[in-house]
């Protein structure tokens, strides 16, 4: 089983890819980008768990892998 490695920000939308840095998750994979993570102190604001720095997946295995399409961002 891997991350679901979601493809965007829950709070402000930013694209989040995932071969790049700059996610961070809870325990749950609630996924913020680090400007939202700073500003929520790093809490998620859906089950209050820690914020983490989300790994990265190397692109090779993105293929076999592949990240999660389906963006969790509802606009207000």
């Amino acid at each position: 089983m891997s991350l679901e490695m979601r493809p965007d920000c829950e709070r402000c939308g930013a694209d989040l890819p995932a071969s790049a840095p700059g996610a961070f998750i809870c325990s749950l994979e609630c996924t913020f980008c680090a400007e939202c993570a700073e500003a929520l102190d790093d809490r998620c604001p859906n089950c209050g768990g820690e914020l983490v720095d989300r790994p990265t997946r190397p692109r090779r295995w993105l293929d076999s892998y592949p990240a999660s399409t389906l963006r969790r961002h509802k606009p207000a």
